[in-house]
């Protein structure tokens, strides 16, 4: 595993969930890859799709999201700076039995 250090906003500024106006309660925080409706699975540390049934993609705080994330762009980015991961609000639609963005796919370009 390469070593890094990425800056504090690596990927994105830090937030407290219950400080946000979310339009819907969220469940914790969550690894999205940009451009995708990805997110990073807790156990296989791999990327799966919101709708995976075998996805476990919350995070309980934002310094085990962003320290999750690290760990894959350790493992996976030659250039770290090019990662294109942001840590987001998500949810888990218990009715869909699936994750939830809350802000949708986010670009990574505006």
């Amino acid at each position: 595993m390469a070593s890094h250090i990425l800056p504090a906003d690596a990927f994105g500024d830090r937030f407290t969930l219950d400080e946000l106006p979310l339009p819907r309660i969220p469940g914790g925080y969550a690894v999205q890859m940009l451009d995708t409706d990805k997110l990073l699975d807790r156990v296989t540390g791999a990327f799966l799709p919101v709708r995976s049934e075998t996805l476990c993609g919350l995070f309980e705080s934002f310094d085990s999201a962003y320290a999750a994330a690290h760990e894959w762009v350790c493992n996976h980015c030659p250039n770290p700076e090019d990662h294109r991961l942001a840590i987001v609000p998500a949810g888990f639609d218990s009715l869909l039995n699936r994750h939830v963005l809350i802000y949708g796919v986010l670009c990574g370009q505006p």
